[in-house]
């Protein structure tokens, strides 16, 4: 929000105040507070919850069947628009392992009802463990359960990929969402708006939202021909998984299965993320360390003992563990920056998700993000009275969820050196701001973004239906309720 509108936001509320002795309309502030949180969990106040139909009925398009895709499609369907799937793949199947689904996105998720097609594939891990790469030792701590549930009104869950994959695919299907597999699309016409499928056939629709991924197509049409690709971030990921029935017959790990959490070593340059999935049958791990070469000469051959050299001299727990991996893939990070724009002028092509914002994995927040941006427009374009205002609802839209993801993008960069320093006095004061956290006291700040407080409510207390609403409105120039 501008100078300006920040004024304007905060002088409605005054007002508003001034006007009304009761409490009856109370329910946020112009300035960063949760002091009106509880308001919000009176029984009073459940019908908020209730899904807004969209008045003005759209036929959309939805290009690609990931995450992203899934999500936008859903978000969309629920409020009343008719929606079609384009994906290019013969049939679904995330690529990867594990992913984390932070509060701002299950609250979401919940919403729409996606849990019980999970079924028990999702796991709610205890806490999140930030361990001293030579020894393991706790440096760092971030109570989720049940900490995130009291404060964000979801749990913070851990999840086989392709599971939400196909929970997200099932939940789809049953809304009566037409996902076409095999339905490659191989050209945007942003005026139409209109795709051209692999087979030469001609779609036409209302809106195509555009969630292709990190190679987009879109993006270049959005653009206006001139891509802005998202740039290696110097670093590279392994990822793999280990049978947790093997871990079990060690007693030096199979503590690390004991509880369901996520343990991290983190050290100069790297770091291994852990934890379950799959119901716990599954140890998932992501190892980052630094890299700068050409993916095409990466040899798929070696990758496990590349991977292990990168780690030999880490904690023997650790160490032990990597030594079980028998196959790997190996990820280059990207980060994109912040785009000029996301809807193309014509007010008829937008993209979004990886497409429009992708980022490191450092805040575990990349799929989250997509997440958000399905629902922010869905709650955009339930707002719009006449076909007229869609161009407008699009460019609040942009505005507010560039913003949103560009400052995402930057603290997941942030987390990634604040999890790489070298040892050294740099080290020693990082490990020392998250000491108190550690040691079970009240933490005002941390070095550690998944426990310092104001990082905390601004990632996962984030409410993308809530803000894009208020942005809509502002637009509109109506003044806020209280």
């Amino acid at each position: 929000m501008g100078n300006d509108a920040s004024i304007d936001d905060c002088k409605s509320h005054v007002d508003a105040l001034l006007s009304d002795r009761s409490h009856s309309k109370l329910q946020e502030t112009s300035y960063p507070s949760r002091s009106l949180h509880f308001l919000g969990e009176l029984p009073s106040n459940s019908s908020k919850g209730l899904t807004q139909e969209a008045k003005v009925k759209l036929n959309v398009f939805v290009a690609g069947a990931g995450l992203g895709g899934l999500a936008t499609a859903i978000a969309l369907r629920r409020r009343g628009h008719t929606v079609t799937v384009f994906e290019r793949a013969p049939e679904l199947g995330e690529v990867g392992a594990g992913i984390q689904v932070p509060p701002n996105s299950t609250r979401l998720l919940v919403k729409w009802g996606l849990l019980p097609y999970l079924q028990d594939q999702a796991i709610e891990p205890g806490a999140i463990r930030l361990r001293r790469w030579q020894d393991g030792s706790i440096i760092g701590l971030t109570q989720l359960v049940p900490d995130f549930r009291q404060a964000f009104g979801a749990p913070y869950l851990v999840v086989h990929r392709a599971n939400l994959q196909l929970a997200m695919y099932r939940l789809a299907l049953d809304l009566g969402i037409d996902v076409r597999v095999n339905s490659g699309i191989k050209e945007y016409d942003a005026e139409t708006p209109s795709i051209t499928t692999d087979d030469g056939k001609v779609w036409v629709a209302d809106l195509v939202v555009a969630a292709d991924g990190l190679k987009s197509e879109a993006r270049k049409v959005v653009l206006g021909g001139t891509d802005q690709p998202p740039e290696k971030a110097g670093f590279a990921a392994y990822r793999a998984v280990v049978d947790a029935a093997r871990m079990r017959s060690d007693p030096d790990i199979s503590w690390l299965l004991e509880s369901p959490g996520q343990n991290m070593w983190i050290g100069d340059q790297r770091h291994v993320m852990t934890y379950t999935i799959a119901g716990g049958k599954t140890f998932n791990m992501v190892l980052s360390h630094p890299e700068d070469s050409d993916p095409s000469t990466w040899r798929q051959e070696t990758a496990v003992e590349d991977m292990k050299q990168h780690f030999r001299a880490w904690d023997p727990r650790l160490t032990k563990i990597i030594s079980m991996i028998s196959s790997t893939l190996k990820w280059p990070l990207l980060s994109g920056k912040p785009l000029p724009r996301w809807v193309h002028p014509s007010g008829k092509l937008l993209i979004l998700g990886d497409a429009a914002h992708a980022m490191v994995p450092y805040m575990s927040e990349g799929a989250a993000m997509a997440v958000e941006d399905g629902a922010a427009l869905a709650e955009v374009l339930s707002n719009v009275e006449t076909r007229e205002q869609v161009h407008s609802a699009l460019r609040v839209f942009e505005k507010t969820r560039i913003l949103r993801t560009g400052q995402m993008q930057e603290a997941s960069l942030v987390n990634g050196k604040l999890l790489h320093f070298a040892d050294g006095p740099e080290q020693r004061a990082r490990d020392a701001s998250m000491r108190p956290e550690v040691e079970g006291k009240r933490c005002v700040q941390s070095a550690n973004q998944w426990s310092d407080p104001m990082t905390q409510i601004w990632t996962y207390g984030y409410d993308a239906e809530k803000e894009v609403a208020r942005a809509w409105n502002r637009s509109r120039g109506d003044v806020p309720k209280l």
